[in-house]
């Protein structure tokens, strides 16, 4: 032990002088994390307000969450999909059939109630047979009227449907969907300018450990400080997503890191956006109770009008005769026609895996990505950084200056 300690001893000055890259090399890993934590944490504003002056920090993502999501929107809008895009894959056909089940409980359960509210007595004694061919006639052109509706919808989605602001709320609503939309997708690259950080670090270490050797001045740490934590987050930022082509050089190819795994990060970001966004329990709470309200709404109610009319002719006479005519035959249409206006859009929800499976937004999202030239592809990401690049270049910059200082005063003994 004597034998070591006195090695140390004497040898302190080069044990020192040895440790300038290893320290350079910690900088660099220390500010790279550090700039990654402040990319996307705190999700709020962790601080103190002076006045109009903020004194404290918030994630660079979340602090910009509404500017975030409007560029990864006008992404996935001009360069991925459009409305037209995922309703052409619906079938009217296909959604009647697989409504129809659903459209016949509703038929029965409507007409049921208004007939016990407006004739009750009639309806108490109408056989089980002619309350079922009731119930037939006034559900057998509901699938029709879906059908039709369907198609209406189609020809005219952009009255009931707009994309961009659906997908906005979704990912404003959310503060943390645009963060796992960057960190899921860049989960890789993240990871490298975490690492990169301390094997810059280290080789931008060497050329300093000989300056202070030969020139030793006092602010040459905390400088080479500020050089390492400028460079290793600048190189990191640059080789994400540069070269935006293969390029060769000294036999060795290459292409930026997050370019390089396109297709990866297409199926990632494909899966996200079909999940947390344009899923189809969605697309049908945005049509009925937001953008498309109450056009929607009298859509319905155009074709629920249309089925019933046509149903009218099958309910049997006997009943008909009582009915027509009559204010109360008024009344109990009226309110058929209300509850399943009101009702039907319930039913939907049974059409929520079967449009999921159809429209397949995971599948056209991760194939149109993977057909982005890279200018575009880089475009998934590059908003993470692109508008303060500069100030995590310059918060690693000032973080490794604060770490050569530290270095200097107390591993070379700076302040005495």
């Amino acid at each position: 032990m004597d034998t070591i300690l006195q090695f140390f001893h004497e040898n302190i000055y080069w044990i020192k002088l040895i440790s300038i890259p290893f320290v350079a090399g910690f900088i660099g890993w220390l500010t790279n994390w550090q700039a990654i934590k402040m990319t996307f944490e705190p999700l709020d504003f962790k601080g103190i307000k002076i006045g109009p002056i903020p004194l404290g920090w918030q994630g660079i993502i979340p602090a910009n969450r509404l500017k975030m999501a409007e560029i990864s929107v006008k992404l996935m809008t001009e360069k991925l999909i459009s409305v037209e895009d995922i309703f052409e894959k619906l079938d009217p056909d296909d959604i009647a059939k697989e409504i129809s089940p659903q459209t016949q409980a509703l038929a029965e359960e409507v007409v049921s109630e208004a007939m016990m509210k407006y004739q009750p007595a009639i309806w108490k004694n109408t056989p089980q047979v002619l309350k079922n061919q009731i119930f037939s006639s006034a559900a057998k052109d509901i699938p029709g009227a879906v059908r039709d509706m369907m198609e209406d919808l189609k020809t005219n989605i952009h009255s009931y449907m707009d994309l961009e602001t659906l997908c906005k709320d979704a990912l404003i609503k959310d503060k943390t969907l645009v963060n796992e939309i960057f960190l899921n997708c860049g989960e890789q690259e993240f990871k490298f300018i975490e690492r990169s950080g301390w094997y810059f670090g280290f080789l931008f270490g060497i050329p300093q450990m000989i300056l202070w050797h030969f020139y030793p001045e006092d602010w040459m740490l905390p400088a080479a400080g500020v050089i390492v934590g400028y460079f290793t987050n600048f190189l990191a930022l640059k080789l994400i997503f540069n070269p935006l082509k293969p390029i060769k050089i000294f036999g060795f190819t290459f292409i930026g890191l997050f370019i390089k795994r396109q297709n990866e990060v297409s199926a990632e970001y494909g899966k996200i956006i079909a999940d947390r966004v344009l899923y189809s329990e969605n697309l049908w709470e945005h049509m009925l109770n937001r953008q498309g309200g109450k056009a929607m709404y009298d859509l319905i109610e155009k074709h629920v009008n249309q089925s019933l009319n046509q149903a009218t002719g099958s309910v049997p006479q006997p009943i008909l005769t009582m009915l027509e005519g009559s204010k109360v035959y008024s009344d109990l249409r009226e309110m058929i026609v209300k509850n399943m206006v009101a009702r039907l859009p319930n039913k939907f929800k049974y059409l929520h895996d079967f449009t999921d499976a159809t429209f397949d937004i995971e599948g056209t999202l991760r194939e149109k990505l993977q057909e982005l030239p890279p200018k575009d592809f880089v475009g998934v990401l590059r908003p993470a950084f692109e508008s303060e690049e500069l100030k995590l270049i310059l918060v690693g910059a000032a973080l490794g200056g604060i770490a050569g200082f530290l270095q200097w005063a107390f591993v070379f003994g700076g302040l005495g």
